[in-house]
């Protein structure tokens, strides 16, 4: 979107018209109301329209909430390094929604407006080597669908098996998530868009001319 001073080379994936749209509160069903309660777990303040949208198909939603759960946010990982994960999932994508409902929660975990930037940078930029070695991950899966012998070796020093399944299943869920959105046309939540667009003029002064392109 022109309003992005920082978006992928190739634009964020939007389709021209909004294909889902949240079903209004009375038509979601008691059960979901649960959901706001719920929601705080999510590191929202309320129900993010990805839910009210997914419960357009509840045998589908309930499932994948609670799987979803045990990525984020009761996975095995940090904070900081499950929301680098998905911000890197994000871009990679192309997904506007999924990358601004998380870099609200990476602020919240302590992400700085730094590191969000260099997750838009090409690996070998990286200084730091464990981050580096899992942004490499993230972008053999996202481009290969496959974690490279050498990348695994990196991480193997550091994460043991529960914590490697925990990494491909994080990224390949948030792929799965990307095209969602992708396809769906869902906008961010004006809240979630204001956050966005204050971080947009906080670096927008840090970003070389090819990031504001």
């Amino acid at each position: 979107m022109s309003s992005d001073p920082l978006q992928p080379a190739q634009g964020w994936l939007i389709p021209m018209n909004s294909r889902l749209t949240p079903p209004a509160p009375s038509k979601r069903g008691i059960t979901f109301r649960t959901v706001s309660v719920l929601s705080s777990f999510f590191g929202r303040s309320q129900v993010p329209d990805i839910f009210t949208v997914m419960n357009i198909n509840p045998s589908l939603f309930w499932p994948w909430l609670l799987f979803a759960s045990r990525l984020m946010p009761f996975g095995r990982l940090s904070g900081r390094e499950r929301e680098q994960l998905i911000l890197r999932t994000a871009w990679n994508c192309r997904s506007r929604y999924e990358w601004g409902q998380h870099v609200e929660i990476a602020f919240k975990v302590g992400v700085t407006d730094e590191e969000i930037i260099a997750l838009t940078r090409d690996t070998e930029t990286m200084t730091d080597k464990h981050m580096q070695a899992l942004m490499q991950a993230c972008d053999e899966l996202c481009e290969n669908n496959q974690i490279s012998d050498a990348t695994w070796a990196v991480l193997a020093k550091t994460y043991n098996e529960k914590y490697l399944i925990e990494i491909m299943l994080l990224v390949g869920h948030y792929r799965m998530i990307a095209g969602f959105l992708n396809s769906s046309g869902l906008q961010l939540e004006p809240t979630i868009e204001a956050v966005l667009q204050q971080f947009h003029q906080r670096v927008a002064t840090i970003l070389t001319p090819t990031q504001t392109t």
